[in-house]
């Protein structure tokens, strides 16, 4: 998963393509937890580019977007939010999965 390098990549991201945008931080649990079934969620939809943003270097971006809890999903499609898995409780691969479905759903 590509890691956000700044609030200009985050912006031209969200504004361009399909993105995912998993907010998280090296200090979390639950978010540890489910890094081992990233990859295979990936690979399931790549329709999608996912982004890892950590939330203690972009707190003003969680901010913007009201996410005060993570793990946390966002999707963008270019420059409109289709969807949010946003909640402080731990995740599954099924829920992640769930969430993503229901974008294409939409």
């Amino acid at each position: 998963m590509k890691k956000l390098e700044s609030i200009e990549q985050f912006n031209e991201m969200k504004d361009n393509g399909k993105h995912i945008f998993m907010f998280s931080a090296d200090w979390c649990p639950d978010c540890r937890v489910i890094e081992p079934i990233l990859p295979d969620v990936e690979s399931k939809y790549p329709d999608y580019q996912f982004i890892y943003i950590d939330r203690d270097e972009f707190i003003d971006i969680c901010a913007d977007l009201s996410v005060f809890g993570i793990p946390s999903f966002v999707a963008f499609e270019d420059g409109t939010e289709t969807g949010r898995f946003v909640s402080k409780d731990r995740k599954t691969q099924e829920e992640i999965e769930q969430f993503i479905d229901g974008l294409k759903a939409s």
